[in-house]
């Protein structure tokens, strides 16, 4: 028995669902264990915030391709042919069904590939200009248990902030198909995103310009005035809010709707309907609580 079977035997839940999120949220701490082990050893955070970037697209990946993994690796143990993979564009207009992808779940999987790559590619750069040093860690890098501390609470971080785009692509593509192709939150969750990356990759732009003009002796401001930065303390981080509010409330216009309700395994009614909302609102609401607290 190879490797893969065994881990695909090993998460074979009772529900289609719990198939594709329950591994999807473990191998976000099976990432952070492997990068925070060598990164403890060697007493050094160069690589922490790049192995969180690199977590949140592995998570989104695999929760979009398990359900594939899952169906090529059963039709190979019964000798039958082997379906094709999912086409990523063809699903950009697909409501899902058999051998494809619904629309949304590639929409939001791009749509946190694209910010993780962003944040990730801008934090690495910034800690090696630092010749790989971050104040945050200067009190805990020497001790082990805090470091662990730290990979342990990155992992909590990606599941949580990624809950309502892993539940939305552990949901069968096929029950999916159900839905209507377009709905009122698919348009505002999305304008939401697209307004909220804008807004924050503005935001660190000035601030990255401003900060290299004050190394250059170009000004002596104590702090920024200018841009965006002369509308909020923080730009940024309202940046943040709203683009991960923005994927929750697409995903949740898919988790409280019946077909949502269905292919999670939920009963409907108040109760299927508030755990649903729960796990949707839980993203923005731990991202603002991490940002002002």
């Amino acid at each position: 028995m190879t490797l893969l079977t065994s881990l695909l035997h090993l998460t074979n839940y009772k529900t289609p669902f719990l198939r594709t999120l329950v591994p999807s949220i473990g191998l976000a701490f099976g990432i952070q264990a492997a990068a925070g082990i060598p990164s403890i050893l060697g007493k050094t955070e160069r690589f922490y915030d790049l192995s969180g970037s690199l977590t949140y697209i592995s998570c989104t990946a695999l929760s979009l391709y398990l359900p594939s993994i899952r169906a090529r690796a059963a039709a190979a143990a019964a000798g039958g042919t082997i379906p094709a993979w999912p086409s990523l564009l063809q699903s950009l207009t697909s409501k899902g069904g058999i051998n494809a992808w619904n629309w949304r779940q590639v929409v939001l999987s791009t749509a946190v590939t694209i910010w993780a790559t962003r944040l990730g590619t801008f934090l690495f750069s910034r800690i090696t200009s630092e010749n790989g040093r971050d104040s945050r860690f200067d009190s805990i890098r020497g001790s082990p248990p805090k470091f662990a501390v730290a990979f342990f609470a990155q992992a909590t971080w990606v599941s949580l902030c990624l809950l309502p785009v892993l539940c939305l692509n552990s949901i069968p593509a096929t029950t999916l198909s159900a839905l209507p192709f377009l709905t009122l939150t698919d348009v505002f969750g999305i304008l939401l995103y697209v307004g909220g990356i804008t807004f924050e990759a503005t935001a660190d732009r000035q601030k990255n310009k401003w900060l290299q003009e004050k190394k250059e002796k170009k000004h002596s401001e104590e702090f920024l005035t200018r841009g965006l930065w002369s509308k909020s303390r923080h730009p940024n981080y309202f940046g943040e809010s709203t683009l991960w509010t923005g994927i929750a409330t697409t995903a949740a216009g898919v988790m409280l709707s019946g077909t949502g309700q269905a292919g999670m395994g939920l009963a409907g009614g108040l109760t299927g309907k508030m755990a649903a909302l729960g796990m949707a609102a839980v993203s923005p609401a731990f991202v603002t609580f991490l940002l002002l607290f």
